[in-house]
């Protein structure tokens, strides 16, 4: 601001004394420094920003080398402490097939894809592999065969699913689509894809179209977490249909993808859920029946995701407006920062996006990520769970293998795995990671509990998240690839963390854990404070039962298993579904009214496989996103 000199008046003339000047101009300044400080400084505000700034930002500069219709929103969804499935506003994990992603639909007229006889033609033999996604395993072995034209070919070729498929070295659904030689197994297995059927008809009937079934009251939840998007659960439960061979199920999941899932919509979106469980979904569904509407589905959608990572760093928002493209952090945040778990879990769908799409952007995307990430100061080699996306420096030392940090390194060695083991960098941070973890966090309570505690700024808090338990199984899954002198060790501990999670169960009134549970004042594995007792149908600890099974075969992770299907069907099942509990140490719970998607896609799913034969989705061909 200034004044104009006006002829015969000198400035002083103006009635402007010098102390009043400086008393105004102090003024002034202070009055800039609060607008800008609030707008710039303070933790992300989201209505200041779409007030005072461009809709999308402009390109980021990388870092070199609705809930219910007058209902409450749901208690149950993931909390805070984020998680591998659901985010702030829903707090859940998720589990998908990652061998591309989550699950798909196809589309009405393809049927043939359906029949587990047009796997069983000779496949090509190929290199020995990992579990890995099945896409970009199968791809670099078709590379390496000369099958599947390579990535900088000019121009780039449309992904050739047939060739895709000719490289998998076993059919997907096995011989007999994994059916156990032993009636006791058979019927256990009956029993959870009658469980599954159950979940979806009651879906279908109350819910239909909407994000999740609300079982007591009969009606159907959108939630906060999907912004404009519906379906939820149709997309979540597409492959856990298909494996299940529930085809008139499938059939009609598939439809409503085609006809129903609206991907331009409107709303506040988390990255993460949506990617996990949609794109994770459509990626996992296309992989598995080769039908093309999910292939368009979901490259449609992935260019959606897209301006969430327009930021100084590269780091993406955690919530996007899928409709406007304005993406910002999570309020509850630490000043305005990005979590871990959810800026870290997109390598495996992203790479995919690149590979259905042939536009190399997601891969370089989420290879900016992890370049950061390997120039960052870590403390003590740890990851916290907060980093700016302006400046890409920590926020907070707080490091969790459980929710705001978990997925991340679940990530690491499945994107190793999923690379046919060529992705060398992933390999080293991963047992990088593993070995800080080991040093700083694993401990052994008086009772011979192994256990992960969380790390605050060098302080350790001895609770363990019911979604820490995933990582008995991402351990073991690694174990093969670690130092030869290790490996024994790695399987070991794999077994004692899934140890551990089992007693959370064992330990409680309904033989289901709790959200969380603590190792001090005199309490192990058993929940101390009352906002931890409840459960919401989380897949985690039978996700590593599965593991550990295909790993070793044995019988014990098979019988804890089916512990948890019995306590489902006593304490979870309504008459209108599968609900979380709130207290899993009273013997007559009462219910939270929410059926999770992830339960179908995850829960129902690990259990179905820990009880089919291992040539259902063979762990040589397959990954499984944090999503299932």
């Amino acid at each position: 601001m200034f004044f104009r000199k006006l002829p015969g008046v000198s400035a002083s003339g103006m009635g402007l004394r010098l102390s009043q000047k400086f008393v105004f101009l102090l003024f002034l300044s202070g009055l800039v420094t609060l607008c800008f400080g609030a707008l710039f400084f303070l933790p992300d505000s989201v209505r200041l920003k779409r007030i005072f700034l461009p809709r999308s930002e402009s390109q980021p500069l990388t870092v070199e080398p609705e809930n219910d219709e007058g209902e409450p929103g749901n208690k149950g969804d993931k909390d805070h402490d984020h998680v591998r499935g659901i985010t702030p506003a829903k707090g859940e994990t998720t589990a998908k097939m990652k061998a591309p992603g989550r699950k798909s639909y196809a589309t009405k007229d393809a049927k043939a894809a359906e029949k587990p006889e047009d796997w069983n033609q000779a496949q090509p033999k190929a290199s020995a592999v990992k579990p890995g996604l099945a896409t970009t395993r199968a791809q670099r072995r078709g590379q390496e065969k000369g099958t599947v034209s390579s990535k900088g070919s000019q121009p780039a070729s449309p992904f050739d699913y047939e060739k895709f498929k000719g490289c998998l070295l076993k059919p997907p659904l096995g011989t007999d689509r994994g059916k156990p030689s032993d009636v006791q197994t058979q019927q256990q297995r009956d029993k959870v894809r009658e469980m599954m059927k159950f979940a979806w008809d009651n879906y279908k009937q109350y819910a239909w179209g909407k994000n999740e079934l609300r079982p007591l009251t009969r009606n159907g939840h959108i939630g906060n977490m999907f912004g404009g998007l519906r379906g939820a659960t149709i997309v979540d439960s597409l492959d856990t249909l298909y494996i299940m061979g529930l085809h008139e199920e499938y059939e009609e999941a598939k439809d409503w993808v085609l006809q129903n899932l609206e991907i331009s919509s409107n709303g506040e979106a988390s990255l993460f859920e949506v990617n996990i469980r949609y794109v994770g979904g459509l990626l996992s569904a296309y992989y598995l029946t080769g039908e093309e509407v999910y292939r368009k589905k979901v490259a449609e959608l992935g260019e959606k995701l897209l301006p969430a990572f327009n930021t100084p760093t590269g780091i993406p928002r955690g919530v996007i407006n899928l409709g406007s493209g304005t993406s910002w952090s999570w309020g509850w945040a630490s000043a305005g920062s990005s979590i871990l778990a959810e800026f870290g879990t997109l390598h495996l769908e992203f790479v995919h996006l690149t590979e259905i799409t042939s536009n190399p952007i997601y891969t370089e995307k989420v290879m900016n990520i992890r370049k950061l990430l390997n120039k960052i100061e870590k403390p003590h080699g740890l990851y916290p769970n907060f980093l700016s996306p302006v400046s890409g420096n920590w926020v907070q030392h707080h490091v969790s293998i459980g929710g705001l940090g978990d997925s991340f390194y679940e990530y690491l060695i499945k994107s190793f795995l999923m690379s046919d083991k060529t992705d060398e960098e992933a390999k080293k941070m991963y047992y990088n990671a593993l070995e800080a973890i080991e040093k700083n966090l694993v401990q052994k309570s008086a009772g011979g509990l192994t256990y992960f505690a969380e790390w605050r700024g060098g302080m350790l808090d001895h609770k363990m998240g019911h979604l820490a338990c995933f990582s008995g199984g991402m351990i073991a899954i690694g174990a093969d690839d670690g130092e030869a002198e290790k490996r024994q060790h790695y399987m070991d501990l794999a077994a004692e963390i899934t140890h551990t999670c089992h007693e959370s169960y064992a330990r409680s009134a309904t033989k289901l854990g709790p959200e969380a549970f603590r190792f001090d004042t005199g309490a192990e594995a058993t929940a101390t404070r009352l906002s931890d007792r409840y459960y919401i149908l989380r897949p985690e600890v039978v996700e590593s039962y599965l593991y550990m099974w295909r790993l070793t075969h044995d019988p014990k992770y098979r019988q804890w298993g089916w512990e948890a299907v019995e306590a489902l069907e006593k304490h979870c099942r309504v008459e209108s579904g599968f609900s979380g509990i709130r207290d899993v140490y009273v013997s007559t719970p009462s219910h939270d009214n929410m059926q999770q998607s992830f339960f179908l896609a995850e829960t129902l799913k690990y259990l179905y496989l820990l009880f089919s034969d291992d040539d259902l989705l063979p762990l040589e061909d397959w990954v499984f996103n944090t999503e299932a």
